[in-house]
């Protein structure tokens, strides 16, 4: 099959899909003065000469603004990747990480090239993969005896007006497990938006039992980790845990929101923390991430692992997230074991160890003083006895 460029013709391999092959992404960071028309004529550059390495490039990303293109390619491995671009044109990627395709499809909106205008030659790809991602938590706060059938009637109501509203502001749900929401927006301002209007559905008559909590970071999908998106992840599920009343941004939202609304004041219902915020939010929960489940490992802990002393970390912590550390150590224990409850493949008294609660007793103690019902009663609940 031969189809012309704007110089030249290219011979394009049609390989047919290599379910045994994997797909990779990479990451390029353009020099000064590369346009998305140099991109996309490497781009056919490799298509040229992509059966040689026994790779078929699917599509690319380009963003002039942030001077970063991502190729995603099948191919039998990096290295073959690697080759495919030094022959090419020269641009050896500075990332290669493994994707899943129908992911980078949630995520990005594509796997092929879009359609090529009637009236070019060439197909310029100005498409930026840079995303605003947002995650929303329908987190319940008290598990009432009686209360769990309206509960989760309310949440299933709750889940079709939360899909319609990100389907109106041109989102993506990425994923959702556990009244946990993963959600990807082109446009930093539909982000807001949309979390706006989620944020309003909450009626604290109808559903007492529960609270949103929603933040929002934005990012690249390929960084120093292996998995895409990882990063902007992982901060938009931080500022969603920290969340408290209002919905909480990173300070790079806000700049970039302030940057297309230059008219527009940023909303009540919005958090924004400072750099120096989030990267205490970062360290934070990184630290907790390692050792909720070390039952050996107390409050006292904190301010020597985070470099605080006792009363300034305490100053912190309820400055930024309206909790002082025992209680937020605890409460993030127990949010682990009630999923650990739903799942139920394992009994109070293991979930309690592997929580890192000392004992059964003061694990049972804990959560009826955060959720309003012992552990024992809230597992009859749900097998409906």
């Amino acid at each position: 099959m031969i189809i012309e460029t704007a110089s030249f013709f290219v011979k394009i391999s049609i390989l047919p899909k290599n379910s045994n092959m994997p797909i990779y992404m990479d990451f390029h960071d353009l020099p000064d003065g590369v346009t998305a028309a140099h991109v996309a004529e490497m781009h056919q550059a490799d298509l040229k000469i992509e059966h040689k390495y026994n790779c078929r490039g699917l599509t690319y990303w380009c963003d002039e603004k942030r001077q970063t293109a991502f190729c995603l390619i099948e191919a039998p491995n990096e290295q073959a990747i690697v080759d495919l671009h030094q022959k090419a044109h020269g641009a050896v990627p500075q990332r290669i990480i493994e994707v899943n395709d129908t992911i980078v499809e949630s995520f990005l909106g594509r796997i092929e090239d879009p359609k090529k205008s009637k009236n070019t030659k060439l197909n310029i790809i100005n498409d930026p993969a840079f995303r605003t991602l947002m995650v929303v938590e329908l987190k319940r706060n008290v598990l009432r005896k009686n209360g769990l059938e309206t509960l989760n009637a309310a949440t299933r109501g709750y889940s079709k007006s939360i899909t319609s509203i990100v389907s109106k502001h041109n989102g993506r749900i990425v994923r959702e497990n556990l009244n946990t929401y993963l959600i990807s927006f082109n446009s930093v301002t539909n982000a807001i938006e949309s979390a706006i209007e989620i944020n309003q559905l909450y009626n604290y008559v109808i559903t007492p039992d529960l609270v949103f909590k929603i933040g929002i970071s934005a990012g690249i999908p390929v960084t120093k980790n292996d998995k895409i998106f990882e990063d902007t992840i992982k901060r938009a599920d931080y500022l969603s845990f920290i969340a408290h009343e209002k919905i909480c941004i990173s300070q790079e939202v806000r700049e970039l929101y302030e940057s297309e609304n230059r008219n527009d004041a940023m909303s009540t219902e919005i958090n924004s923390l400072s750099v120096e915020e989030e990267k205490f939010v970062i360290q934070l929960m990184e630290y907790i991430e390692s050792i909720w489940s070390d039952s050996n490992t107390a409050v006292t802990d904190f301010h020597e692992n985070l470099g605080f002393s006792k009363s300034k970390l305490y100053r912190i912590m309820i400055s930024i997230i309206g909790n002082s550390p025992n209680n937020f150590l605890k409460e993030y224990r127990l949010q682990k074991a009630l999923r650990l409850l739903d799942k139920r493949n394992a009994n109070i008294s293991e979930i309690a160890y592997k929580t890192g609660f000392n004992s059964p007793a003061f694990f049972s103690k804990s959560f009826r003083e955060i959720y309003g019902v012992l552990p024992s009663i809230y597992m009859k609940q749900i097998d409906g006895k």
